[in-house]
């Protein structure tokens, strides 16, 4: 493997190799002294074109627990204010020796076209609206190490799932490793006919929980929106929020997850953020073990 553009093309045994491997950074990441010096000598760029703040400190925290060097670059610091174009920053990176580059852009494809011309490896860290698989990645590593097991669960995906390049990145993942996926929300949030997804489709959300062991809820992605998507803020947080009356749907074992930033009040009652069934601090705690295992296995470690 050389490059992690999205989960759509990974097979299933690579999935588990790379959730193998994480379990193996959790392990370093509990350590007293948590330093390996497995890719000292490797340098990452940080190319971020949108604001991040849980992707972009996980991948340098994993970089320094993994001996590597990282620099970070922002759009507004960068040539690019001077009309530079992404693949010249790419080119001017890997002239300096850069080894990997992780990118997020609003453009959908910005990783692939990275890829396609450049010698580094190329992790997309959300490009657009079409994926984010190292935070795929995490939601698989968070479910497998409550339950022990994707094949087999329900995973009830709620709210705006048509912008949520985390959403596709979940359904490939969750799907591949055998889980059912059923996605619910806003009828004009949901992709027509599942998008050709292996999933179902159930506007109704209390039915869509009925029988979920995980239930992921989804922000309202207003910048990627266009106006008249739903009614309005009050009627989507009655029909599609989900509070402790309504998560009592799923099965009394199913854990909550959100990718954060949450917008609490609105897709997710306060009071469940931090409650037994969640998962949400223990998703961005996994981002740092996952993150170290994709640094490893492309820049190095194996496979690289």
């Amino acid at each position: 493997m050389r490059h992690l553009l999205e989960l759509e093309s990974v097979p299933a045994a690579e999935l588990a190799n790379m959730l193998d491997t994480a379990e193996s950074m959790a392990e370093i990441l509990r350590r007293p002294i948590k330093r390996v010096p497995t890719l000292r000598g490797k340098t990452l760029l940080l190319l971020f074109f949108e604001a991040s703040t849980r992707t972009r400190h996980s991948f340098e925290l994993a970089c320094k627990v993994l001996g590597a060097d990282s620099l970070a670059l922002s759009a507004a610091t960068s040539s690019t204010t001077k009309g530079e174009s992404l693949l010249d920053t790419g080119r001017t990176a890997e002239a300096l020796g850069v080894d990997g580059v992780v990118v997020r852009h609003s453009s959908s494809g910005a990783p692939q076209l990275l890829a396609r011309h450049l010698r580094l490896s190329v992790i997309n860290a959300g490009d657009g609206t079409h994926e984010h698989p190292t935070q795929g990645l995490l939601d698989l590593f968070s479910v497998r190490a409550r339950k022990g097991r994707i094949a087999g669960l329900r995973v009830c995906i709620v709210g705006d799932v048509l912008h949520s390049r985390v959403a596709r990145s979940a359904v490939h993942g969750f799907t591949r490793l055998g889980a059912d996926v059923v996605l619910s929300g806003p009828p004009a949030l949901l992709p027509p006919r599942g998008d050709g997804w292996p999933v179902e489709l159930e506007p109704d959300l209390d039915r869509a929980l009925d029988g979920a062991d995980v239930v992921m809820v989804l922000r309202i992605q207003k910048e990627r929106q266009e106006g008249g998507m739903f009614p309005s803020i009050a009627e989507y947080r009655a029909r599609w929020g989900i509070d402790a009356a309504r998560l009592a749907r799923a099965k009394p074992d199913a854990v909550l997850m959100h990718p954060g930033p949450v917008n609490e009040g609105v897709e997710l009652a306060p009071e469940l953020m931090t409650a037994p069934p969640s998962l949400i601090a223990a998703q961005v705690a996994a981002g740092v073990a996952v993150r170290m295992a994709v640094l490893y296995l492309l820049l190095g470690g194996v496979g690289g």
